[in-house]
């Protein structure tokens, strides 16, 4: 057991640890930073839905994960068994400890399989996909293109989740090819949302909706997927209503999620067990050397990679600012966004703060993101993979500029975050 120490340990080498670790170093060269992320591989996930819409193959979203690594920067390969953020301190599984000035948590969220009884069992057989399993993703395509008729039905689980237009994603896809290829009319299209309504942000509505009766989709709101009997091919949904057994020649699954289990058992956790965060400075409400970002934050906004974009240069900032003793002046806007993919060759490209304030990048002449347009499309099957590979994983911050809390009469502007 050894036990080393560090300016900054960054738990999690996903999109928010890889992009905070590159901004650190941009902003100061001299700080020792160590990722700690078992994984040898680096996937761009936002992309796995058209994996499984046939847009894309796997090996174009993947990266060995040592090419990521930003230069300077020590890459721990093990796992975190647990915080200790009162000795400033992360144990790993072999035993190990990490101390650090700051810790930054961006660990992201586990697909909780086993919230659904017999789904593992069943992904993968008799119909059963999921575009959120990235080597099943390949055969989502292949089955939406082998089924000629019968009933298809996508699930959508509780909130939250990461990408929380995925699942939808997934059926309007599957729904444009059937409509291309004049199959649309001999399949019975369901979709299952556990949810109230179609989207969280009223103004996508709309547009969602014309999409749901063009393709002739049976909209069931309140109903959550429990249980799967991939041999004798039906799913159970539970509603107010009492449970329902559902037929199916096609089957997507939604997993419910939630946060890694040495998040959900530690100090760090909220009453949700995820990280307890200001969300607006991403500074641990209790903890003032702790700061997170990425899908484990219980703050507010969309679990998205766009999110995490935005979020990155507040973290760096806000660090750097606690390492000092300075005040914190960067501020996230709770900013994500979902580009929907309706159809093959238009998105609905939602954008949106907290609180459903809608925060579009472009000018609306540019892009109405109220409607699905084919910038929307481009942008998301042909520029943000580059975006994301080769601006938000290396610090270079376009468009991406933290907002500046203003100072007022001489106090910082963010009081009783950490005390």
């Amino acid at each position: 057991m050894t036990e080393t120490n560090y300016d900054v340990v960054i738990v999690g080498g996903r999109a928010g640890g890889i992009a905070t670790a590159s901004s650190l170093r941009k902003r100061d060269k001299h700080l020792s930073v160590a990722i700690v992320e078992p994984s040898r591989t680096h996937r761009y996930q936002p992309g796995q839905t058209l994996v499984g819409g046939g847009v894309f193959k796997p090996e174009q979203l993947t990266r060995p994960m040592q090419s990521l690594i930003p230069k300077g920067v020590e890459w721990i390969q093990e796992r975190v068994r647990s915080f200790e953020p009162d000795e400033d301190r992360v144990t790993l599984s072999n035993g190990d400890r990490l101390c650090y000035s700051a810790l930054v948590a961006a660990p992201g969220i586990e697909l909780h399989w086993d919230g659904i009884e017999g789904a593992r069992a069943a992904l993968g057989r008799n119909g059963v996909t999921s575009n959120y399993e990235a080597d099943l993703a390949p055969s989502n395509w292949k089955l939406v293109q082998e089924l000629k008729g019968g009933k298809a039905v996508f699930s959508q689980p509780p909130m939250p989740i990461k990408c929380a237009g995925a699942p939808q994603k997934a059926l309007y896809l599957s729904c444009s090819e059937w409509e291309r290829s004049g199959r649309l009319k001999d399949i019975d299209v369901h979709f299952h949302n556990a949810g109230g309504v179609l989207f969280g942000v009223a103004d996508y509505v709309p547009a969602l909706e014309g999409y749901m009766n063009r393709y002739g989709v049976h909209c069931h709101y309140g109903s959550t997927l429990t249980a799967v009997d991939g041999g004798a091919k039906q799913a159970v949904f539970s509603s107010e209503a009492g449970e329902q057994v559902i037929d199916f020649d096609f089957l997507h699954l939604s997993p419910p999620q939630r946060a890694p289990a040495f998040i959900r058992d530690s100090a760090l956790a909220d009453t949700a067990g995820y990280l307890d965060l200001a969300p607006d400075t991403l500074q641990h409400v209790r903890y003032p050397t702790v700061f997170g970002l990425g899908d484990a934050s219980g703050t507010g906004n969309a679990k998205t990679a766009a999110a995490i974009r935005k979020q990155a240069p507040v973290v760096a900032t806000n660090l750097l600012a606690q390492l000092r003793g300075e005040a914190l002046r960067a501020a996230y806007s709770g900013y994500g966004s979902c580009p929907l993919t309706v159809e093959r060759g238009k998105v609905v490209l939602a954008e949106f703060a907290y609180g459903g304030k809608l925060q579009p990048t472009v000018p609306k002449w540019i892009n109405d993101g109220t409607r699905p347009t084919t910038f929307g499309w481009l942008l998301k099957s042909s520029w943000l993979p580059p975006i994301y590979f080769d601006l938000m994983l290396k610090g270079r911050e376009w468009l991406a500029a933290p907002k500046v809390i203003p100072e007022t009469a001489g106090k910082p502007a963010i009081e009783g975050h950490g005390g």
